[in-house]
């Protein structure tokens, strides 16, 4: 197996401080909240940002604000999310890539999502994939369902794409596929021989599907995007301390963690 990738999800679009009061914000709270993750073993950052106000923003100042003071701290891979907020246009949500960060994720397909619809037509699909392939970045291909894997192999066709590609599970999302081991096995059998893979559980399903793909030679993310439990009923401290959790189990399953530069040969970033 590779070494775990780890993946931190701190600020997503949904979570407030009124969820978890330990929720980063500004670009020095999420810069410093990178460091500490880092610090824990991520080796990479999955980033979104918010504005003065703390509402989520795809500006792209904003982000090279966060970037900038991300980088000086520590050299963990910033992965820029091009999901944005549910609602926003393909122009703001595109925003991010043309900064040429070393990732950024690309869904391939809308999902209902709670109460709402994050909305990725085909059109959107190719506009994005040109965009991210055009700048050099490493694309997350992010699956809420399985039909989306299918989905980023015809851009791979079309040649918007390329091969060997990474997938992100999100899994447990109200309206995608539920957090459940028999359709991970099912999703991780449906890509093609030597993508690499990561596992991003909503909520209750972060732990044992990050177990399940500490076992099963796939990575993990975790963080307040995705949970801001530590366990239930009590929520967790900082994005750090959902990582050191996961750092635990692999350890305790003998599975080595990833260093921000052994992670880059893994994800064949910048070949």
């Amino acid at each position: 197996m590779d070494k775990l990738i780890i993946t931190a999800a701190m600020v997503g679009a949904e979570i407030t401080r009124q969820h978890n009061p330990n929720l980063p914000v500004t670009p020095e709270e999420i810069a410093r909240a990178a460091y500490d993750c880092c610090q824990a073993g991520a080796s990479v950052v999955h980033l979104h940002v918010r504005d003065d106000h703390g509402t989520p923003t795809q500006a792209g100042e904003r982000f090279r604000e966060t970037i900038e003071k991300i980088k000086a701290k520590c050299n963990i891979i910033i992965q820029v999310s091009t999901g944005g907020a549910v609602g926003m246009t393909a122009e703001e949500r595109l925003q991010p890539v043309y900064l040429k960060p070393e990732m950024a994720t690309l869904s391939t397909g809308s999902v209902n999502f709670g109460d709402d619809v994050f909305l990725n037509p085909p059109s959107y699909l190719e506009r994005f994939a040109m965009a991210i392939k055009e700048n050099g970045v490493k694309p997350e291909i992010e699956v809420f369902d399985v039909g989306m894997i299918s989905n980023a192999l015809q851009l791979v066709k079309k040649g918007l794409l390329e091969e060997p590609l990474h997938y992100d599970f999100v899994m447990g999302v109200p309206g995608g596929i539920p957090g459940t081991l028999k359709n991970l096995l099912h999703l991780t059998e449906s890509i093609p021989p030597g993508s690499t893979w990561t596992v991003a559980g909503m909520g209750r399903f972060e732990l044992p599907l990050g177990t399940a793909a500490i076992i099963m030679g796939g990575h993990v993310r975790v963080g307040f995007e995705d949970n801001i439990y530590y366990e239930k009923g009590v929520l967790a401290q900082s994005n750090a301390q959902l990582v050191e959790r996961i750092v635990r189990v692999a350890d305790i399953h003998s599975r080595p963690v990833a260093s921000p530069d052994e992670a880059r040969k893994i994800l064949r970033l910048g070949s």
